[in-house]
This record gives structure tokens, C-alpha cells and sequence, in this order.
């Protein structure tokens, strides 16, 4: 058969090389200003800045305006920062612009790259947002690229941990803003839990860049944003179900490894109804009686801990707690807490103290936050393989920028052996062949417990000069990354993704500039000192490419084939030579889920020898199918989940608006009115059905409810009496009178008070009843997959349920605010403002496994002042009393030095 497809490549190349080559005039134009521009003094480019600011309010677009503007930038950058954009990454700054994702590889300079679509749509004055996975990278990038944007005269700001209301504001006000996507997020949250305008600090969601955009929007949209408030204490309850799951036997459930789910099977649910019943803990006969839904919710979390995490791989147990680990970076993630009660089940298990459950006050997934932006881009160096999720989801396009100068990198075939045993004999020997010849290694692993036996069995082969780089020692992470270019170094790491440290052959200056240097002075010494370094590192360099630069070693494939790709892409960096290659045998949990039993049989009859591989093309592209349905079925659940979460975003975003023109509005007499209309018609409809006889009118009832919610008395019983009254009458009586009610309260309070404490009300009571809304939103989802085995669509009864329970929401809020005002009397001075609910963040960089909230569970409430705080006084000199402390932060002893060379230091050598 004729390939037409390869043909027509080979003629016209691919489909991305015909967009990348539609940018080549543009890049013409840009580089023919560029003689010109170097001929102007820094006045007059900066000067170009406000003359771009008002072409583009005289009616200009951005893209009218891109080659005079970009060719600026490049100037710009020659004399702020050093560095001149080279074209390829003129073509980036286009694709960014364009709302796409431009796809880099490692070292090709995404962050200056993002200078020339960040500066562009800055002009227009309505903010740009540069979002970072850490608040190291957002401090380092701001204050590294934004001497170019202060030479062009634009205003830079940061957004990072423990800043102030106002603080936040001031930055969101620049020209340009440098946030992590979680401190973005949870500023939107808090943003729509004030009670004023003034107090919120984002002014919209004009323009977003993404830096690492397949961590953030694919990795870390795994999860929302949940600011939570604790609830009762359960811990009990999670121990009685937890000692259940070790008396159940192999048939009483069924483990399904590629959908990574757990069920009971009939003899295991009946079992368990046996035990709950002894135990007190069952409503009914049967498990799955409507009333028993919170109980069948915590069983099926015990079985998940028990069946389907394990321990060292998805989890550790450090001192009283469990601490999650990053699948994708193999790391310790202390802070962040699975939901729905099932870290509870975990410490159930594993015996540890188990912390009390939240309840969700207001959440977002990064999905939805980010599709408020009017604009969206982003970068990295591995999108391609979830380009459909990245068009489906957010409608972004993935472009692959061509490298400024040729990958040299030789990327080998796996070697396919059958057990882990082999597997890991010739690993050792290929990594003790590589580093006797001054190659330095990167081996990759997909978990800790496999870094340590490859570590184990390293040092049984005689090889003990090797770092061992996984969450167990992330506090080592950045200095052992930086030296793995070092001739003959072997680092053995979990997954390699979003590190935010290149590896360089030869080592990394600035790192060890920080170590070695720490302690000397600025000054002619220091500078000496620097210079040997470098002069080192050079020479260290030489070696290493003379052995043939990075070698990646990998001992088994991902289910993604984005974070192979990640692990790949750190060898080869800027043109240098490099190497991968991937060990695999049948025992990996790739290949023995996807049929490795058919393969076994197959290489027994070819008569493979122990200790020999199978080496062929084949079986990398037979690989990559099963990755291929692994990423497509990982894709269908998040996009399964982000159906879910539409339902509530569209309700979000209601209670969110409403919120702010509740704010925003003058007088809320209106509002108010209508609210206690529907009140009174939806009473009077209750007890004096339509086209009811008197003697049927419940109008004692009614006349109980007029008080309950109208605070008023009122003779209903002697209207109901009178000759030809209706309900209509009656009606037009209760309303009068609850008008005349509220206009005495508004003239006795004067309209200022009266107004400030309707808005009060009304806002609060919002709020309250949201809570509780997303509360019966989380049981429903917990329930409504059971609708399917009576052949109903899930989705479509959460839609309608959902749906109810935002209009009864809604008829509450009008009780609720009606009776309220009915009863307000002012007896102080209304504050300045109403008290927030106490809330607290969990969240946690996935890239360096730090809390990106200082203290494990930050309070968020506006007012909080860690200083003045009891529980977060820092005492210099008890380190008990200073909680999570960035490695690059000043250490709190009062040192003067990082915690990372002072305190910090101390904590590693006795780990």
C-alpha cells in the first residue's frame, strides 16, 4: 500500500512545519528593524513603550503592533539582560500570542521567550498574569526578566506567600504579574467570600501565560483548589470500619489495576453488612438503603487504602502522619490531604492520629479557573502527547518550536528482559560501564521503593559513589540535580518532571557558587573564587562531553509517555551530545497489566537465555499503543470530572456575580422587596391552595409562618372570616403590612446603616447557605454513579438533582434574608466589615513537595496575622516553633544565612 500520508510529508513536511514556516516573514520583519532600533539611545525605546500604549487606544490591536514590539524587546533584552532572542524564539513569543502552547525543548529559553507575548499584551493595560509552578521560579523570573520590563517602563509585580490584602492588590494593579497558578486561584476564591469591592484584590482575567503548562493544567488539574473549614471529629468511626477490611478474604472483593478501582463482590457486601450490623453502624437490612450512603461512602475508602495504596509508593508514614507521594515526581507532599475522607482511611490503617475531615467553603478546578482568561497561552517541553486534552479542554493548539541548534541526543531501543531481576543486573552494569568511563548518568525510576533497590543493588555490585535523589531527600534535591552533569556522576532519581534545575554538563555555577560560597563576602576574593569555579566546571565539562555527554538510563516506562519524554528531554540540552535508553522487563506494572503473560510465553519458546534482552523497534511502538490507552483512558476520566464540575462552575459563577453586583449596587431596597414578595406568595401559596374553599384555607398556619418569617402578628384568622375575602386579598394584606414593617425599620436606621446591613445579611446568608450547598453537592456526586445500574445516565440526574437543589437554595435564601432583616435591631456600631469564616488551604508545589503555604494549613481569613498569632509565634531559638521553612528562606535562628546552609543543613546530615 502507498504511503500518501509519508509522501506529502516528505514533499511539504509536517503539519507543524508548515505553521512554524507561515512565521518566518514575520521574523524577517522583526530582524530588519533591528539595525535600526540599536541606533536609539534607552530614552527614546523606552519612549516606543507609551507610543505602543496609545496606537493601541486609538484603535490598534496587538497584532498590528507585534514586529515594531517584539523587535524592542529583543533590543530591550540586549541591554537589560544581556541576552538576545534568537529566532526561534521570536517564533515562540508569536505562538504564545496567538493563545497557543509552544512546545520547547529544555534549555531553549522559555522564560525569556515569554518576554515578547508578556510585554505585547501588557500595552493594552489591563494585565497579564505569568504563571509559574513554584514561588521560587515566580520571585526568580520576575526579578530576572523584569529589569527588562522596568527598562521598557512597564510595572512589575509578585505574588507570593504571606503577602497582605493590599499587597496583593498592588502587585495585581501591575502592569505585569508574576503568581503560582495556586495563589491565583485561591485569590479568586477569597476574592468572592468578601464583603466589599474594595477589599478584593484581582481585577480580572485578561491574559495568562503558563509556564510548565502540562504540569499545571494536566498534572495538577487532577485536583481542585479547596479552601476548607474543619468538621466534627469522626475518628472513631474511621477505626471501627478500618478493622473490618483485614477480616475480609480474596473473594470478598475484586481489584481492577488498570481502572485503579476496588468493589466488594456479593459474598463481600453481605459479609459486611454482618459485621456493620454487630457493630451498630448499619440502618436497614441492606448496605446500600438510601440511609446507609455516608456508611457505604467510608467502607469503600477503607477498602481503597487497604487494596489500592501502598505504602513507600503512594504514601509514607513520617512520625504521626501520612504524607502523600507525587506519582509524577516521586515525591513527599506534606500538607496536601487526599479528600473525601479517604486520608482518614490511611491513617486508620496505618494507626497514626487521624485529623478531623473538612468541609469545602469554595472550590475551583484549574480547568475552570483558567477558562476565565480572555486569553490563553502557554510552554514546555512536553505537550504534544496531550494535545487533544489541551484542544478539548482549554482550545489551545500545541506547537513544536524548532531547537536553535540540533538535538544530538541518541535516543536507544528498550531493552525488554523478563524478570525485575535481570533487569535490574544489567542496569548495574550498564551504569558501572558508563561511569568508568567519566559519562555521568541519570537513572530514572518510578517510585522510592525501586530508587532504594536499584541503590541496594548498586552497592552489592561494588558501586558506592551515587546520589540517591527521591522524596525520602528532598531537601539535597536542587544541589544533586545541578551536579548530575558532573563526569562520572550517577544520580538515581524518582520521576524527573518540572525539577525547575537544568542539568548542565560540567555542574551548575550558580549552585555551587551558593553552597561553596555561602560564607564569603562580596568582593575581590569572592570574585577570585567564582573564577575557579568556573574555570572548573569548564574543564569538568570537556570530560564530559568527551564521554559522550547525559547519559538517561530508564528502569521502566510511565503510564505517560509526556514524563518519559520529560526524563529524555534532560539529556541533550542546548545541542550537546547525550543518550537515553529504557530497561524493561515483563514484571513492570506497565507490561504486566497490558498482556506481558502472551510476550512471556512467546520469548520462552524463542528460547531466551536468562540475562539476555529482546531489542526491537517493535516492541517501543507495541509500548507506546498501551501508553496511548492509558493517557486516553486517563483523559476520559478527567473529562468525566470536569462534566461533573461544569454543573457547579455554572452555579459558581452565578452565586460569584450575584455576589458582586450585591456589592456593587447603590441600595438593595429593590432586592429586598422582591425577596420578601416571593416570600409572602410562595406562604400564602402553601396554606391557601388555589381555588381552595375558606374552610380548607390553613390559615393558622399561616398565620405562625407570617411570624416565623415576617416577625409579625398579624389577625389572618379574622381576614379569613370576612365575607368574599380571596387569597389575592390576602396577599396584597401580608405584603402592605411587611412592607410598612421595613420602611419604618429603613427611616429608623437611616438609609446608610440600613443599607449596609441588608447588603450584610444578604451576603452572609449567601455564603452560609453556598457551604452547605456544596456540601449536598459532594454527597450527591458520592451517590448518583449508582443511578447507572438502573440503566439512567449519571450525569444527567446529577444535572437535574444539582439543578434542584440550587432553586431550593435559592427559595431558602429569600426566607432566610426576610426573616432575618424582619428581626435585625442595631444595639453597637456596625463594624467595618463582617467576619470571615474561619478557612484554611491545602495545597502543595508538586514540583519541590514544599507547602506553598508556609504552614502546612494556612489560615486564609482576612484578618490573620501569623506574627500576632499564637500558634505561629517564631521562637529564634526553638526550631519547634517555626514550622515548614523553604530551603531559600532566611533562616529563622537569625543567622543571616538561607535555612538551607544554616538549620536546614544540620536537618539533612542527621536524616
Amino acid at each position: 500500500m502507498v504511503n500518501f500520508g509519508g509522501i506529502a510529508r516528505a514533499l511539504f513536511g509536517s503539519s507543524n512545519e508548515r505553521r512554524v514556516r507561515r512565521f518566518d516573514p514575520t521574523v524577517r520583519a522583526i530582524g530588519a528593524l533591528e539595525e535600526q532600533l540599536s541606533r536609539l539611545t534607552d530614552d527614546e525605546l523606552r519612549a516606543r513603550t507609551e507610543r505602543f500604549k496609545q496606537e493601541l487606544k486609538d484603535g490598534k490591536t496587538v497584532d498590528d503592533i507585534l514586529v515594531e514590539a517584539f523587535a524592542t524587546v529583543r533590543e530591550g533584552a540586549k541591554r537589560a539582560l544581556g541576552m538576545r532572542h534568537f529566532d526561534v524564539q521570536l517564533i515562540g513569543g508569536m505562538v504564545l500570542n496567538a493563545g497557543s502552547i509552544a512546545e520547547m525543548k529544555t534549555g531553549e529559553g522559555k522564560t525569556l521567550v515569554a518576554t515578547l507575548a508578556t510585554y505585547l499584551n501588557a500595552l493594552e493595560g489591563k494585565g497579564v498574569h505569568v504563571v509559574t509552578v513554584n514561588d521560587y521560579l515566580a520571585s526568580r523570573d520576575a526579578e530576572w526578566m523584569g529589569r527588562l520590563y522596568r527598562f521598557l517602563g512597564l510595572s512589575v509585580g509578585i505574588i507570593g506567600h504571606g503577602l497582605s490584602d493590599q499587597q496583593r492588590r498592588d502587585a495585581y494593579n501591575c502592569d505585569i504579574t508574576y503568581a503560582t497558578n495556586n495563589e491565583l486561584g485561591f485569590d479568586y476564591l477569597r476574592d468572592n467570600m468578601k464583603y466589599e469591592r474594595a477589599q478584593m484584590v484581582q481585577r480580572g482575567h485578561h491574559y495568562a501565560i503558563v509556564d510548565e503548562v502540562d504540569s499545571i493544567l494536566v498534572d495538577e488539574a487532577r485536583t481542585p483548589l479547596i479552601i476548607s473549614g474543619p468538621l466534627d471529629d469522626r475518628s472513631e468511626f474511621y477505626q471501627t470500619i478500618d478493622a473490618f477490611i483485614p477480616q475480609l478474604s480474596a473473594e470478598d472483593y475484586e481489584v481492577d489495576e488498570k481502572q485503579r478501582q476496588v468493589s466488594f463482590t456479593e459474598d463481600g457486601t453481605e459479609k459486611l453488612e454482618r459485621l456493620l450490623e454487630a457493630a451498630g453502624h448499619l440502618n436497614g437490612s441492606s448496605l446500600y438503603d438510601i440511609e446507609n450512603v455516608a456508611v457505604v461512602h467510608h467502607v469503600n475508602n477503607a477498602l481503597k487504602a487497604h487494596k489500592l495504596f501502598a505504602k513507600d509508593k503512594d504514601y509514607i508514614v513520617r512520625g504521626d502522619e501520612i504524607v502523600i507521594i507525587d506519582e509524577f515526581t516521586g515525591r513527599m507532599m506534606p500538607g496536601r490531604r487526599y479528600s473525601e475522607g479517604l486520608h482518614q482511611a490511611l491513617e486508620a490503617k496505618e494507626h497514626v492520629t487521624i485529623q478531623p475531615e473538612n468541609q469545602t467553603l469554595a472550590s475551583i478546578t484549574f480547568q475552570n479557573y483558567f477558562r476565565m482568561y480572555k486569553k490563553l497561552s502557554g510552554m514546555t517541553g512536553t505537550a504534544n502527547t496531550e494535545a487533544a486534552e489541551f484542544a478539548d479542554i482549554y482550545g489551545l493548539d500545541v506547537v513544536e518550536i524548532p531547537t536553535n541548534v540540533p538535538v544530538q541526543r541518541i535516543d536507544e531501543d528498550d531493552e525488554v528482559y523478563r524478570t525485575f531481576e535481570e533487569k535490574f543486573r544489567a542496569i548495574a552494569r550498564e551504569v558501572k560501564e558508563a561511569a568508568s568511563r567519566g559519562q555521568p548518568v541519570l537513572v530514572g525510576t518510578t517510585s522510592i521503593e525501586k530508587s532504594e533497590m536499584l541503590a541496594d543493588r548498586l552497592r552489592k555490585e561494588g558501586l558506592k559513589d551515587f546520589q540517591v535523589l527521591n522524596a525520602r531527600y528532598h531537601e539535597q534535591e536542587a544541589y544533586i540535580v545541578a551536579q548530575a552533569g558532573v563526569p562520572g556522576a550517577v544520580t538515581i532519581a524518582t520521576n524527573m518532571a518540572g525539577r525547575g534545575t537544568d542539568i548542565k554538563l560540567g555542574g551548575n555555577l550558580e549552585m555551587r557558587v551558593e553552597r561553596e560560597l555561602a560564607d564569603v563576602p562580596e568582593g575581590e576574593e569572592r570574585q577570585r573564587r567564582i573564577a575557579e569555579i568556573d574555570a572548573d566546571i569548564k574543564r569538568l565539562k570537556e570530560q564530559a562531553l568527551a564521554a559522550g555527554g547525559l547519559y538517561v538510563l530508564a528502569t521502566e516506562r510511565h503510564e505517560s509517555r509526556r514524563i518519559d519524554n520529560q526524563l529524555r528531554g534532560r539529556s541533550g540540552r542546548q545541542g550537546d551530545p547525550g543518550r537515553s535508553k529504557f530497561f524493561l522487563s515483563l514484571q513492570d506494572d506497565l507490561m504486566r497489566i497490558f498482556g506481558s503473560e502472551r510476550m512471556d510465553t512467546m520469548l520462552t519458546r524463542l528460547g531466551l537465555k536468562e540475562d539476555e534482552a529482546i531489542v526491537h523497534p517493535w516492541i517501543n511502538k507495541a509500548l507506546e499503543k498501551a501508553q496511548k490507552k492509558v493517557e486516553a483512558r486517563n483523559f476520559d476520566i478527567r473529562k468525566n470530572l470536569l462534566k461533573y464540575d461544569d454543573v457547579m462552575n455554572d452555579q459558581r459563577r452565578v452565586i460569584f456575580d450575584q455576589r458582586i453586583e450585591i456589592m456593587d449596587a447603590e441600595g438593595l431596597e429593590e432586592t429586598i422587596e422582591d425577596m420578601r414578595n416571593e416570600t409572602v406568595d410562595a406562604m400564602v401559596a402553601r396554606h391557601i391552595p388555589e381555588r381552595a374553599y375558606p374552610e380548607q384555607w390553613a390559615t393558622q398556619e399561616l398565620h405562625d409562618e407570617a411570624i416565623e418569617l415576617l416577625n409579625l402578628d398579624l389577625p389572618i384568622v379574622e381576614w379569613a372570616a370576612e365575607e368574599g375575602i380571596d387569597d389575592a386579598d390576602i396577599r396584597e394584606r401580608i405584603r402592605a403590612a411587611a412592607d410598612a414593617a421595613a420602611k419604618e425599620k429603613t427611616e429608623r436606621f437611616g438609609p446608610q446603616v440600613a443599607t449596609y446591613i441588608q447588603r450584610s445579611v444578604v451576603l452572609q446568608t449567601l455564603d452560609a447557605l453556598w457551604r452547605d450547598h456544596l456540601v449536598n453537592l459532594d454527597h450527591l456526586r458520592s451517590v448518583v454513579g449508582f443511578r447507572g445500574y438502573a440503566q439512567r445516565d449519571p450525569l444527567n440526574e446529577y444535572k437535574s438533582e444539582a439543578f434542584e437543589l440550587f432553586q431550593s437554595m435559592i427559595t431558602q435564601l429569600r426566607e432566610r434574608v426576610t426573616s432575618q432583616l424582619s428581626r435585625v435591631e442595631i444595639q453597637r456600631p456596625a463594624p467595618a466589615q463582617p467576619p470571615l469564616p474561619v478557612m484554611e488551604a491545602h495545597h502543595v508545589d508538586p514540583t519541590t513537595g514544599e507547602d506553598e503555604f508556609g504552614h502546612g494549613a494556612e489560615r486564609l481569613t482576612a484578618d490573620f496575622n501569623p506574627i500576632e498569632e499564637e500558634r505561629f509565634l517564631v521562637d529564634p531559638e526553638n526550631p519547634e516553633t517555626w514550622g515548614q521553612i523553604g530551603r531559600n528562606e532566611p533562616c529563622p535562628c537569625g543567622s543571616g544565612k538561607k535555612f538551607k546552609h544554616c538549620h536546614g543543613a544540620f536537618a539533612t546530615q542527621e536524616a
